[in-house]
């Protein structure tokens, strides 16, 4: 391999490594951020992963009405029943953006909305059950023009 076409690959690799590696680190940071959050949800108890299903768009041209689902697998019975979903946005304002009660009557455990996001960030969603276990998910999300900034 010619000098050139070696410093190509390396200038090439130079920019794309950046581009993959830091999104995983940067979502890993995110969850540490929210950690204490979600503990003063939980009450410290134990979350897991699955039956909850958070979808939203990768990208939002604009942070100021973002449409979200939120989605439990529940058989919504009087005996097991989703109590509560919270939404978490730690670069929002206000992290917890919003909190559904739900139960038995409700029918389904799904939730939609629009909500306003201060920048790219990681969105997550925690469903409270009637037996007392916490399930959660989360997805990232690309702004390009916030919402939620102080213009003064």
């Amino acid at each position: 391999m010619s000098g050139r076409r070696r410093f190509l690959v390396g200038a090439s690799a130079i920019l794309v490594l950046p581009a993959v590696f830091p999104a995983r680190a940067q979502q890993v940071l995110q969850l540490r951020l929210i950690e204490p959050m979600i503990r003063a949800v939980t009450q410290g108890a134990k979350v897991q992963t699955g039956r909850v299903r958070l979808v939203l768009p990768q990208l939002a041209d604009n942070g100021n009405a973002v449409p979200l689902v939120v989605t439990v697998d529940s058989p919504m019975s009087a005996t097991d029943h989703v109590l509560r979903i919270h939404l978490i946005a730690n670069r929002n304002p206000v992290a917890e953006m919003a909190t559904f009660h739900l139960g038995p009557r409700a029918g389904i455990a799904t939730v939609e909305t629009r909500i306003r996001l201060a920048g790219s960030q990681t969105i997550t969603a925690i469903a409270a059950l009637s037996d007392g276990s916490f399930w959660m998910d989360s997805a990232s999300i690309v702004v390009t023009m916030s919402a939620c900034v102080d213009e003064t």
